[in-house]
């Protein structure tokens, strides 16, 4: 079949339809200011995959996007056997047959519908065959489903912005039957009340009328942060950015704080609340948030610092709006009945939410609430975060440290998503610099001023990149 019918073959069903027709990532090698600790590990640097998708609609008119997002295997994929090095070459490796997968898509539809095909279809045929490829013994240097996600994601947020692009429209004000032509009980169709729950509804049912240019921001205290100047070393950069805790608060009037903890060392845990705790009451700081980093296995590990929170320090507590993934990630081997956590605090899934599926799950096990990653894939997050409100859980968006392009799809979902308080946005802590191009067009997305980010520099089609607009240079692919 030569190129012109093949084509031909490919079947529109509706004049909105777009395919995917090319796929080319770029690496951006980006160096940590301070070390980013996830788990046990610490990192210095990160590589970001940046993606550019082109779709064409029926009558060939073509359009590229762009997608992003931080390959932190520390996250993705912890682990004791392999080394940061060795992860991030295989992830690198996997995005090599992504491109190539997307590239050969033949399927037509919203981005949101050609998305969830490839993670629900290509991608898992794909994942199994590239870990047979590999041979490895030891199941945990297997390339794990949350790593092949992540890596998926900035693909699929790139094929959204092309959507959006080619149509000449805010990628928001597509999640709808004019651009769709699958309502929410299709891809919810193994649920028993699909139909009645989802039929005739779409994502945009589920998001907020209108979406806020300004959001509350938190701001990340890592393990490793030093809270006052007498915690310093004298190892921290002189870069004219803040290295305390209290230094960030006064420089970019923060409002909400999220903590840290090891999930090992209850006192430590207990100790590093009452500590930023009591420096959240001396600013003002409104709401504080407790992740324990899917390292505790025990419920009443939690409940012991929270009731001695409540009991030792209640102005403290008072400020805790919710609790954030204390447990492992894999709900289905560790199906720990969460329920006494989340009647003291929300409780919130963040590694476990890799989908509706498992948000479902997550629900049955006790927990409360969801925080949202455009990492695991903008449909994805669309799809978990339509299911979520449907079955009255609130919503969070949480980060990945995004710089450069991944902020934008990360804040502005925050912005439509309804979340109970703004967004987590922590690039800024970790590398300011590499985000310097992109924040010369969006500098209050870039930089927290009175504890809020401002989104309206956003304008245009697709997510409001102005990329045109950018002076970054691209690495070869």
């Amino acid at each position: 079949m030569n190129q012109k019918s093949a084509k031909s073959a490919i079947m529109f069903s509706k004049s909105t339809d777009v395919r995917i027709v090319n796929a080319k990532q770029h690496h951006l090698p980006v160096q940590m200011r301070v070390p980013l600790k996830f788990g046990a590990e610490s990192v210095d640097s990160v590589t970001c995959l940046r993606v550019e998708v082109t779709v064409e609609d029926k009558d060939g008119r073509r359009a590229t996007g762009w997608g992003e997002t931080p390959m932190l295997v520390t996250w993705t994929w912890p682990s004791n056997t392999m080394t940061f090095a060795e992860r991030y070459e295989v992830v690198k490796d996997f995005c090599d047959q992504l491109a190539e997968a997307w590239s050969k898509l033949e399927v037509t539809g919203h981005a949101i519908e050609i998305g969830h095909h490839f993670i629900e279809n290509v991608m898992p045929e794909l994942l199994d065959a590239f870990n047979q490829q590999r041979s490895v013994s030891d199941e945990s240097q297997l390339l794990p489903h949350l790593a092949a996600l992540v890596s998926t994601s900035a693909f699929d947020i790139a094929a959204h912005d092309a959507f959006g692009k080619l149509h000449d429209v805010d990628i928001y004000k597509t999640y709808n039957a004019q651009y769709m032509s699958h309502d929410l009980a299709h891809f919810f169709a193994e649920e028993p009340d699909a139909k009645e729950r989802f039929g005739g509804k779409y994502p945009q049912d589920f998001l907020v009328k209108s979406a806020p240019d300004t959001l509350p921001v938190w701001h990340l205290v890592g393990g490793l942060d030093p809270l006052e100047d007498s915690e310093l070393s004298g190892d921290e950069p002189d870069d004219g950015y803040p290295v305390t805790l209290r230094q960030w608060i006064k420089r970019d009037g923060l409002k909400c704080l999220k903590v840290k903890l090891r999930g090992t060392d209850a006192e430590w845990d207990y100790d590093r609340m009452v500590k930023v705790g009591r420096m959240a009451l001396e600013f003002g700081v409104e709401a504080l948030s407790a992740d324990f980093n899917c390292t505790v296995h025990d419920p009443e590990y939690v409940n012991a610092i929270l009731d001695r929170l409540k009991a030792e320090h209640s102005e403290i507590d008072s400020l805790i709006l919710y609790v954030e993934q204390p447990f492992p990630y894999d709900l289905e081997a560790f199906r720990i009945d969460v329920s006494s956590v989340s009647k003291r605090k929300p409780l919130f899934l963040d590694e476990s939410a890799h989908d509706w599926r498992f948000v479902r799950l997550g629900q049955q096990l006790g927990w409360t609430g969801v925080a949202l990653k455009t990492c695991k894939t903008q449909t994805g997050a669309l799809l978990s975060l339509c299911w979520a409100k449907s079955h009255g859980m609130p919503l969070m968006v949480q980060d990945l440290t995004n710089p450069m392009l991944a902020q934008i799809p990360h804040v502005r979902l925050a912005a439509h998503a309804g979340t109970i308080m703004g967004v987590e946005s922590n690039g800024m802590q970790f590398y300011p610099d590499a985000s310097l191009p992109e924040a010369e067009v969006h500098p209050t997305i870039y930089r927290r001023e009175h504890g809020i980010l401002d989104l309206s520099t956003l304008s245009g089609p697709g997510f409001g990149y102005r990329v045109e607009e950018i002076a970054r240079e691209l690495p070869s692919t």
